[in-house]
């Protein structure tokens, strides 16, 4: 013998039915905490301050980067000083 039961209804309708919290209140303020969160460090991963960070690590740092790419696009001759 087979029965199927088909329950049509909401899903806040089936969380009220067994007896869940309503968690909507929280997700919104934690959300809303993250977006201020987000927007506050914004600055902090713009490409100018992202390059700044890396090239005050290590002053030679902007010489090398430029070597990788000049090597990576072709335009390094592969010999220093000739």
């Amino acid at each position: 013998m087979k029965v199927n039961i088909e329950i049509d209804c909401t899903p806040v309708e089936a969380r009220q039915f067994m007896g869940l919290p309503d968690v909507q209140p929280m997700q919104t303020a934690m959300m809303d905490k993250l977006q201020q969160k987000m927007a506050e460090n914004i600055d902090k991963f713009s490409p100018e301050t992202i390059l700044q960070n890396w090239f005050t690590f290590d002053p030679k740092m902007a010489e090398r980067f430029q070597d990788m790419f000049a090597s990576m696009s072709g335009l390094g001759t592969g010999t220093k000083g000739k």
